[in-house]
């Protein structure tokens, strides 16, 4: 009765807020849909849906269960008979995730830091493992006769350790590189893999660390999680990801292997030795005979062509699937038969569904086994699970946020089986989405989507925004951002022109790869053809026009106020690069600057990146308002980037605003900090781009 009543609460909630177009505080209420599992049946689909309290400043996460199929297509044709409605399987306080299916109709997942387990309906649920300090990935094997599970251990002295006469002291001090990243500095504790018995949802007291005594981390740090470490078939090997090296070796490289530890030899081994590039994702196939992951080529280039090598146990082979196919894959799983391979990547814009049907001699695969099966304006983020003639996946686009779909493997149709926000979508007027095609500078064809205000009246004007995508090599598919939302942009009546330009994948890999090196050179061009372009229809108000973006897109801003020639009448740059040569002594992941600027400003000849394409030579150009926001523990683009790039406008006297947030990393994470920075940029809009208001 009581999930009853909170489920009636939602709804009347979402009802409350409903307006004619979004605002920064409906996009908050909107659920959050990710996948978890799919069963080994195929007729269940469990799922999670996030919601965020804005007062208390923090989000939760619980559980759902679906029933994918449960009336046959005969039954429905005769009575559309509807499948059961979801049902809510957690409703504790706190997130779950990491869900597995058991046998005896199971389920296992961590919760606050520890494994449980519970009837697949969530009933009966009881906590299995008490492991101080919490694990971050939990895997029962498939044979059902042992757990594995990613616990931090402390390898390094702490500081305090060091100096036992000084326990308040706060100092670091470090001797190498990779001393921090992305948004934390290192504590000296590492991510090991484990490994115990298991029977009968209970976990033994033995353990086994299969790193031990090493400074490595499994899962890869920051971003890693459960796709980084898989049994075997059989329950007697384990796969994992890692990168075994230390200190300017680790911020230099992106060599990551995949190892194999044999519990019955207590030996570990290279799997992918010879390969440079990272290598990640071991998927194992359902008949246990064969191994895929995504393999990059070269060392040091993190946005590499992503590969599918294939690996037959059977037959000691080891193949690149994707030689010859001219693009970068996301994503990877095997069909329930262990014939197929189903993969995601990026492809004109949008994130879409491919298949390969495996030859009889794997080496003789060909582009006539690849197979396109979806395709649409929409992004296919994540494959949940497979059945025997269904991908269940997660989709959204640029008007949606995810949801949970049926994707049929022959024909590609999809059938929603989540509508968690319909009724908040259902009351909102919604911007139309448009391909555009421009030509670039060098005669090539530049995809560009433009979005219209909701209600868009061709006969009036309407100031433009043109969005700089970060990455550098990030799509700009039909993403859904919490943040970068289009259709929040759009409801405040601007017209946004989102280009691909040179540097994004899906459009070839040379198209994607022409970004290294040349930061400040082509993509520019790419970005002015784009807006040029689209200022010539007749609707664009051309004395109104904007320029925004974060991370290389912050980057992108910064080059573009140096260069537009009068173009645009405001910026907003966030967590951007403005110096790079300070950049390259303050970031941490040196293989991205590396391969980037083409290595360091101090080697003869200096790589013209940190000459020609620096925007902090272009600042006596700069004449035009620009808001700058950036974040303390951002450490992939320091903080000092955005505080150089203030001082600077505010020095020569440009109207200029500085957003400082000491709490977020490269990300603004917290919801009310989301909700200012939402507030802030549309105000900052109206201020600039409203001809009424004084720009001096």
């Amino acid at each position: 009765m009581n999930k009853l009543i909170l489920s009636i609460l939602s709804l009347l909630t979402f009802n409350v807020y409903a307006q004619n177009v979004m605002t920064p505080e409906l996009l908050w209420k909107l659920g959050r849909v990710s996948g978890e599992a799919v069963s080994p049946d195929g007729k269940q689909v469990i799922y999670g849906v996030s919601y965020y309290d804005m007062a208390k400043n923090k989000g939760e996460r619980n559980l759902y269960s679906m029933v994918i199929e449960s009336v046959s297509k005969t039954d429905k044709m005769k009575g559309n008979v509807p499948n059961p409605a979801p049902v809510q399987i957690t409703d504790s306080i706190g997130s779950e995730s990491g869900v597995q299916f058991l046998t005896g109709g199971r389920i296992g997942y961590i919760y606050k830091g520890q494994w449980w387990e519970a009837d697949a309906n969530g009933k009966n649920a009881k906590k299995i493992s008490n492991i101080e300090g919490g694990i971050s990935v939990g895997k029962v094997s498939p044979d059902g006769t042992r757990f594995l599970y990613a616990h931090d251990v402390k390898i390094d002295q702490t500081i305090q350790e060091k100096y036992p006469d000084l326990p308040k002291t706060d100092g670091e001090v470090f001797d190498d590189l990779m001393y921090r990243h992305w948004d934390s500095y290192e504590d000296g504790n590492y991510s090991h893999i484990f490994w115990t018995t298991y029977s009968a949802g209970a976990i033994g007291t033995v353990t086994h660390d299969i790193m031990a005594g090493t400074s490595f981390d499994c899962p890869q740090q920051p971003f890693g999680g459960a796709e980084d470490v898989q049994w075997s078939a059989d329950g007697s090997k384990i796969f994992y990801a890692c990168k075994k090296k230390s200190g300017k070796q680790y911020a230099l490289s992106t060599n990551t292997d995949i190892y194999l530890y044999d519990l019955t030899k207590n030996v570990t081994t290279n799997f992918t030795d010879g390969l440079n590039g990272y290598d990640t994702n071991p998927v194992i196939s359902p008949d246990g005979t064969k191994m895929i992951w995504l393999s990059m080529a070269r060392d040091g280039y993190e946005a590499d062509k992503n590969r599918i090598m294939f690996f037959d146990f059977t037959k000691n082979q080891r193949i690149d699937l994707t030689a010859a196919w001219d693009e970068t894959v996301a994503s990877i799983t095997w069909s329930t038969d262990s014939k197929k391979i189903f993969f995601t990547e990026t492809f004109q814009a949008t994130d879409q569904i491919f298949e390969i049907t495996l030859p009889a001699v794997v080496a003789d695969i060909s582009l006539n086994n690849f197979r396109q099966i979806t395709n649409g304006d929409w992004d296919v983020n994540a494959v949940i699970g497979v059945t025997a003639n269904a991908l269940i996946v997660s989709r959204c686009d640029m008007n949606h946020a995810s949801e949970i779909y049926k994707v049929d493997i022959v024909t590609g149709a999809f059938t929603a089986l989540t509508t968690i926000n319909k009724s908040v979508y259902d009351n909102l007027s919604m911007g139309k989405i448009e391909k555009r095609w421009v030509k670039t500078t060098d005669n090539k064809q530049e995809l560009v989507w433009v979005i219209y205000p909701p209600n868009f009246d061709a006969t009036k004007k309407y100031a433009t925004l043109l969005y700089c995508q970060g990455g550098p090599q990030s799509p700009v598919s039909q993403f859904y951002s919490f943040r970068w939302n289009f259709q929040l942009m759009a409801a405040n009546n601007y017209i946004i022109v989102a280009p691909n330009r040179r540097g994004l994948p899906g459009f070839g890999t040379k198209w994607n790869e022409d970004i290294s090196q040349d930061w400040g050179g082509q993509a520019m061009d790419d970005y002015l053809s784009a807006i040029d372009s689209i200022a010539k229809l007749p609707f664009v108000d051309r004395s109104r026009l904007g320029c925004i973006g974060a991370s290389y897109g912050g980057y992108s801003v910064f080059m573009l106020a140096g260069i537009h020639n009068g173009r645009f009448k405001t910026f907003i740059s966030h967590d951007g690069v403005f110096d790079l040569q300070s950049m390259y002594l303050t970031t941490e992941e040196m293989w991205f600057a590396d391969w980037d600027m083409g290595g360091n400003f101090w080697q003869k000849p200096m790589p013209v990146t940190y000459t020609k394409f620096n925007p902090i030579n272009y600042i006596d150009k700069w004449n035009t308002p620009i808001y700058i926001i950036s974040n303390d523990l951002d450490y992939r683009v320091p903080f000092n980037q955005g505080q150089e790039a203030f001082q600077a406008a505010q020095l020569k006297g440009i109207k200029s605003r500085f957003l400082h947030f000491p709490s977020e990393g490269h990300w603004v994470m917290k919801p009310q900090n989301s909700l200012l920075w939402q507030r802030e940029f549309f105000k900052w809009l109206d201020e600039t781009l409203n001809p009424k208001v004084d720009m001096e």
